[in-house]
């Protein structure tokens, strides 16, 4: 897939690059975007730079992951992180941050839409599934603001520096964006055995 910047009323978003290194690795100095990602902690220069250089380069060749930095449109400052990860066959799961001087505005519902709408009309996503850490309430927040519906609690399902951590789990699927699925959707019955 070719790197592809998507953009928004607000937002520009854009596969990261080197000319995001000095913003990341500043964003990426806040203690809570540390605690509740999976961003390397301590972060240094070294993490950012491989991470714009390398890390999301081969995300996008191998089609593994698709890294997105959002800027206020066109060329404001870095306010987000949005990623989509394959985690198999048809599963895929988004993953965000916004820089602490700019949460509460939106920002971050805004992008994880424009992702989300992304993974299901170009990467044929049946489903995206958020995951997020039990108390981090600010991600699920933004989650359910953008459609995700809550589906329950997951034990040992996220590993955070090499510790297994309790999380929860919400999926989010075409329809629920008024976008048709890549393959049929039969609900289950309700009160069915």
């Amino acid at each position: 897939m070719e790197p592809t910047t998507l953009n928004t009323a607000r937002l520009r978003l854009h596969p990261f690059g080197p000319a995001d290194e000095d913003e990341l690795y500043a964003a990426c100095q806040d203690p809570d975007i540390q605690r509740w990602t999976t961003v390397p902690s301590p972060y240094g220069r070294e993490q950012a730079r491989a991470f714009v250089g390398e890390v999301v380069p081969a995300g996008w060749r191998e089609e593994s992951e698709y890294a997105f930095a959002v800027r206020l449109a066109p060329d404001g400052p870095l306010v987000a992180a949005v990623g989509i990860h394959v985690r198999g066959p048809e599963s895929y799961e988004i993953g965000y941050w916004a820089a602490r001087e700019h949460r509460g505005r939106g920002y971050m519902t805004e992008a994880a839409l424009a992702a989300a709408r992304w993974a299901f009309t170009e990467l044929g996503a049946t489903r995206l599934e958020w995951r997020a850490e039990i108390g981090n309430h600010g991600s699920r927040a933004v989650a359910e603001k953008a459609g995700f519906r809550m589906e329950g609690t997951l034990r040992a399902a996220l590993q955070v520096r090499g510790t297994l951590r309790d999380c929860w789990v919400g999926a989010l699927l075409p329809s629920d964006l008024g976008l048709p699925s890549a393959l049929p959707y039969l609900p289950a019955v309700s009160g069915a055995v």
